[in-house]
């Protein structure tokens, strides 16, 4: 586990590391000395990423193509990601999808693609850094990446917000079987992060930020970077009485029982 915020002599692993909240996450973690390790499935993406990080710090950096949604991916990952720096300190389950639809139109294709990369997926990779970190005696971190609609709905995602909430289940019950490993297991609920992502649905719908402006009091989208600061805090000293929990970064957005008015650009 990392001495406060200096990491150095970690080793963190990131899956879905190839841009947006993973790659703030990786980014982060580098420019406070740890050894990161990102995977994604897109090996482009992968390559680029790799570039960005090798010039931000001292630590080495890896990144290996990957399917989460396969258990001999996700065990080979984490055996691949130790053999290139010795252990596993942390994971940031991180890797996700979307696909739109409400309880009316969602097609079970789309359902099942969701729940093998959000829920299948993070469960094989916290089982295979968690059975690594018992192996080894790690008292690692392992972070998954929930969301603001894990508690609350949103009908075009009916897939998504499950998903998610299912997510803060695998955390909850993880973190007590690890506990006694000395394993914490924790999560972060983004709510409207500035990614490429929201940045492709809001390109589709004109009204869309301001949706969701209205119903965020701090009046603005977060940052990747905001996040990537929860997950350094979750993976640190700072936090070593959490565990079991999911820490919201959403500008209020669920403390709101109303809508705010919104500046127009």
């Amino acid at each position: 586990m990392a001495n406060r915020m200096n990491f150095a002599g970690t080793h963190v692993l990131i899956t879905g590391g190839a841009q947006g909240i993973g790659l703030a996450c990786a980014k982060a973690f580098v420019e406070h000395g740890a050894n990161v390790t990102i995977a994604d499935i897109n090996a482009d993406g992968c390559s680029n990423a790799l570039d960005t990080l090798k010039s931000l710090g001292d630590g080495t950096v890896a990144c290996f193509v990957a399917d989460v949604r396969q258990p001999e991916n996700c065990a080979q990952l984490v055996a691949d990601a130790i053999a290139a720096n010795g252990k596993l300190d942390v994971l940031v389950n991180n890797a996700g999808v979307v696909h739109a639809g409400d309880i009316l139109n969602l097609d079970a294709d789309g359902f099942d693609h969701v729940f093998s990369v959000n829920v299948r997926g993070a469960f094989l990779m916290a089982q295979a850094a968690a059975r690594a970190m018992v192996e080894a005696g790690t008292k690692g971190s392992i972070i998954n990446m929930s969301s603001v609609n894990s508690v609350v709905g949103l009908p075009n995602q009916l897939a998504y917000s499950m998903s998610k909430g299912a997510l803060a289940q695998l955390t909850r019950a993880a973190s007590i079987r690890l506990a006694p490993e000395g394993i914490r297991v924790n999560a972060i609920g983004p709510g409207s992060i500035g990614t490429e992502m929201l940045a492709d649905a809001l390109s589709r719908d004109p009204h869309g930020k301001g949706a969701i402006l209205s119903r965020t009091p701090l009046g603005r989208l977060g940052e990747p970077s905001e996040v990537a600061d929860v997950a350094l805090y979750l993976a640190s000293d700072y936090s070593s009485y959490i565990t079991g929990e999911t820490i919201y970064i959403d500008g209020g957005r669920l403390a709101l029982g109303y809508t705010v008015p919104v500046k127009e650009d």
